[in-house]
């Protein structure tokens, strides 16, 4: 009997710890769900005090810098005021949090949904922030709700709002009239407010890129830049605000400007358009000067050293200086200077008048070379007299003759034989230049014409219209006749025992 009660009870003990074990092992099923934490491990954990949690949950995460370092754990009231207290765990890639630590609650995107905490570590060199350690609520922000941008808007100011997203859609989805396209650009004529806005779009980037160079230039290079800017602009602005006059004339040139500028447009538009070629070549300009940099680093460098030798030079002339200065002196160059002044007057103005003289002069010598000259080397034909001799060298050789004639004497004797005027034969000559007429005589003998032939009425024309040098070189063989002008260009006989030799025999 007693064996039977004894194995009962083991049994029954059996049982007892079965349940015992399941027990556990559910506490411990539902503390890692809930928890997910490793039992009798110690975490890193962070509180925040913050105005409203803002749809906080237990495990909404936390980032820094956009990456997932730990999770909220808990969400409950402050003590006892309005305010919401968060508790955080923090992995370990995630520390150090820091004392002086800021903490943000931020919505998800879009498709993400929901809200998280958006955790800045703090500055390096900071003291750690001990495991359940607070972040203050001065430290901490949170979002902004519509509801909360809407609440203090009255009624005609959300009627207002309401009509302006209104209009806003119209205009973004409308389709424009033709008198509204005619005042547009040719890209987005006939497109809807939104699809010429998604063109500009399409330009945006490069313009966004240069804003973003333009808006990083004017923060300056040097701390404080943008600062002392807006500090003398605050003093500019507070000055025109003591002195309401020039305020009130500094809006109205300002409206004048933009409404000028609105008349022009424009022409404004084709600057605008042009800048970019102005924008180019000035790159190309200052790529220039970036090259002659150097050489002028060099140059200053040099000249730096000429400057610094200059004192010992100006010291060194001064003993000149004073030599010259008596020199340069009214009793010296001084007087010579103002001797001197109306001759070089003159001189300019003969120098101003030989203008033409040089003119003509240049007219004169290409006469000479392109007329003259080449007329003086033809030879003049004379039929069996002729020589062949250039006209030039004729001339000279009727000098000799001339000479021989006006001599008293010849090879019989020391007589000079001239023929008689008087007699049957009437000599006649050609039509002189000087008086354009013929010239008429008598001789006992007959005349055997002048050799070469005086060529009467076939002297080349004189046309003054035309300069010298154009007028080209006459035809000498035109001229050539008989002395009557009855037999032009006909060879006479040759006398005889007479050698061709230069003309003794002139024209009357």
């Amino acid at each position: 009997m007693a064996q039977t009660t004894k194995g009962v009870w083991i049994e029954r003990f059996g049982d007892v710890k079965a349940g015992i074990f399941t027990i556990v092992l559910a506490l411990v099923v539902v503390y890692f769900i809930f928890s997910q934490a490793i039992p009798f491990q110690s975490h890193y954990e962070v509180k925040a005090v913050v105005n409203t949690s803002n749809l906080l949950v237990p495990g909404s995460q936390v980032r820094i810098a956009g990456v997932n370092v730990g999770k909220v754990t808990a969400v409950e009231r402050y003590k006892k005021t309005d305010l919401a207290q968060i508790t955080m765990r923090i992995d370990d890639e995630g520390r150090p949090i820091r004392r002086d630590a800021e903490l943000k609650i931020r919505p998800k995107l879009f498709l993400e949904g929901n809200f998280y905490v958006d955790l800045r570590p703090g500055r390096p060199g900071s003291p750690e922030l001990a495991s359940g350690g607070t972040i203050p609520i001065a430290q901490t922000t949170t979002p902004v709700q519509l509801d909360q941008v809407l609440s203090p808007l009255r009624g005609n100011v959300r009627t207002g709002l309401q009509q302006t997203l209104q209009g806003l859609g119209d205009a973004l989805g409308s389709t424009p009239t033709a008198a509204e396209d005619a005042t547009q650009a040719p890209v987005v004529r006939g497109l809807s407010g939104g699809q010429a806005m998604n063109e500009t779009l399409r330009t945006s980037v490069p313009a966004l890129r240069d804003g973003a160079i333009v808006t990083d230039a004017l923060r300056g290079t040097q701390p404080g830049d943008l600062a002392r800017v807006l500090r003398g602009f605050g003093r500019a602005t507070g000055a025109l605000a003591r002195d309401e006059g020039a305020l009130t004339s500094l809006v109205r040139d300002f409206d004048t400007t933009v409404g000028t500028t609105a008349l022009h447009a424009a022409g404004l538009r084709n600057t605008v358009r042009e800048l970019a070629a102005v924008a180019a070549t000035g790159r190309t300009a200052f790529a220039n000067l970036r090259q002659a940099l150097p050489a002028s680093r060099q140059l200053a460098r040099a000249l730096g050293v000429g400057l610094r030798e200059l004192p010992a030079t100006i010291e060194a002339a001064r003993p000149w200086l004073a030599q010259a200065l008596p020199l340069l002196g009214q009793p010296e160059l001084g007087g010579l200077s103002r001797d001197l002044a109306p001759a070089v007057g003159d001189l300019a103005r003969v120098t101003h008048e030989s203008r033409n003289l040089v003119r003509n002069a240049d007219l004169l010598a290409r006469c000479a070379s392109n007329t003259l000259v080449p007329t003086a080397k033809l030879p003049v034909p004379d039929g069996a007299l002729s020589t062949g001799s250039e006209n030039y060298k004729e001339l000279w050789y009727a000098m000799i003759g001339q000479a021989s004639e006006a001599q008293s004497f010849d090879g019989n004797g020391a007589l000079l034989r001239l023929p008689t005027i008087g007699g049957d034969e009437v000599i006649r000559s050609g039509n002189t230049i000087a008086k354009n007429r013929a010239s008429r005589s008598s001789s006992a003998i007959r005349s055997s014409g002048t050799s070469p032939v005086f060529p009467g009425g076939a002297t080349p024309p004189l046309r003054r219209d035309v300069p010298c040098y154009r007028s080209g070189v006459p035809d000498l063989s035109s001229a050539v006749g008989a002395a009557d002008g009855s037999r032009p260009n006909a060879p006479r006989p040759a006398l005889p025992n007479r050698t061709p030799m230069p003309p003794k025999e002139l024209a009357p």
